[in-house]
């Protein structure tokens, strides 16, 4: 897809010659004369960064940044005039402006600020994502022969544009095997974007995925890109694509087969050079016998299909998962390391953890914190029952507590994801991201306190 950008001037030769050197470099250019049809423009066509003139007649370039910048907060903007002041680009530069470029134009200077704003635009959407999938701390740990086998599969794939599907228990480390995947391939420099499908209300996918146009539904005041736009160039990774309705999974099918899609309530049809990569934790071949989920869809996506290990098929993996999840623990919170004797271990390892490796993490960060020493035995470990060490599965009472636990364990952290997603889409604004996901502002500042999340940005 290529990347737009508007202008806005009153001078018709500035327009023109900016157009032409603009386009020669492979941008899509559209241009307006003024302030207020610049706003209705981006409004309705989302340029991925706007060149402004300060003095125009009318709404000059200083209102225009102020309203586009309330009106679509994330974009980019650089400020252009020929009769600049310090007082003036100060300003510009406190409403948001990116640059500031003197009249008359140097044509490199100028392409120069485009490259370097729409990079840091590409870097912020990369860092958003990377930082909660693509860190130090989201790697495939192991040496036994199931996990051996995943992390050699992924060079072989990584550098095809081919769909894949990923399959397996619920935390057993599927979004791992995705961002390895994307970090393998000539992607890796793209956007690397994670939906989680079933954190997001059905009512609110289409949107997310695909954008929308102003006016589509009740509180669709403009134009908005969505994750697909996002990743393009990269990857896209849909998690519990399972949980999509019918009608989605059409669009995302459609999609695959063409490279093309459309935002809600619009006609207009976008290309995307996306890589897919699905993940489910239910069974689609089921799904597929009940009508829930499309064959077309799943023929597509089972081109390449990987399965993630449980994490009682690789118990031999235990001893490193405990390391790395101490030494995760300790590198983000500070502070002593512990170690965890043979002995705790044991009891570790005579578990069937029905939660897999989020469960794993959750009971090693609970030790972690409760345990006074700096070494960790058997008795640090009250948490797992003798019960709950029998690894027989058939021990209802317990297994079905565990697996209620690991549940909803595993919807609070989807329930974060999505809210800390939805904060950075709104610029941390904590009314305008309850508005948008028809929350209460007061459910959300206790969702917000409750997870812990750190909304001073």
């Amino acid at each position: 897809m290529q990347q737009s950008i508007l202008i806005i001037d009153d001078e018709k030769d500035i327009r023109t010659s900016l157009a032409g050197i603009l386009e020669d470099e492979g941008y899509q250019v559209l241009s307006e004369e003024g302030g207020a049809e610049g706003i209705e423009c981006a409004l309705q066509e989302l340029p991925d960064l706007i060149l402004l003139d300060i003095w125009m007649p009318g709404m000059d370039g200083l209102e225009t940044l102020e309203k586009l910048k309330r009106l679509i907060p994330h974009v980019t903007v650089i400020m252009i005039s020929g009769h600049g002041t310090i007082e003036t680009a100060v300003r510009a530069t406190k409403l948001g402006a990116f640059d500031f470029i003197e009249k008359p134009l140097s044509l490199e200077k100028v392409l120069i600020s485009v490259a370097n704003a729409l990079q840091l635009q590409e870097l912020k959407v990369q860092n958003a994502e990377l930082k909660r999938s693509a860190s130090a701390d989201n790697q495939l740990i192991g040496t036994s022969p199931k996990i051996s086998a995943v992390r050699e599969m992924i060079p072989r794939i990584a550098m095809t544009s081919t769909p894949v599907l990923i399959s397996g228990e619920r935390g057993t480390g599927k979004n791992l095997i995705a961002c390895s995947l994307h970090c393998s391939s000539a992607r890796r420099e793209r956007p690397f974007i994670t939906v989680n499908c079933s954190a997001i209300p059905e009512g609110l996918i289409d949107s997310e995925l695909f954008g929308h146009e102003k006016g589509a539904f009740a509180g669709a005041t403009s134009n908005k890109k969505g994750r697909f736009d996002q990743a393009d160039g990269g990857t896209i990774f849909l998690d519990e694509i399972g949980d999509l309705s019918l009608s989605t999974q059409a669009k995302i099918l459609n999609f695959i087969r063409d490279g093309r899609f459309e935002r809600v309530g619009g006609n207009r049809s976008l290309n995307a050079d996306i890589r897919l990569v699905a993940a489910s934790s239910r069974s689609l071949e089921k799904d597929i016998s009940t009508g829930t989920f499309s064959e077309d869809l799943y023929s597509q996506l089972n081109t390449i299909h990987l399965k993630t290990p449980l994490l009682r098929e690789r118990m031999e993996d235990l001893d490193l998962l405990v390391q790395f999840f101490v030494a995760q623990f300790f590198r983000r919170e500070g502070g002593e390391a512990k170690a965890f004797l043979p002995e705790a271990l044991d009891r570790l390892r005579n578990y069937h953890w029905p939660g897999n490796l989020r469960e794993l993490k959750n009971v090693v960060e609970r030790i972690l914190i409760v345990t006074q020493g700096r070494v960790i035995s058997a008795d640090d470990i009250p948490l797992l029952s003798i019960e709950q060490q029998n690894d027989s599965l058939a021990d209802q009472p317990d297994a079905e507590t565990a697996h209620h636990t690991a549940l909803r364990l595993a919807r609070e952290d989807f329930e974060r994801e999505f809210i800390i997603q939805k904060l950075e889409e709104n610029d941390w604004n904590i009314s305008r991201t309850a508005e948008i996901i028809e929350l209460e502002r007061s459910n959300l500042h206790r969702k917000i306190k409750s997870y812990g999340i750190d909304v001073r940005r």
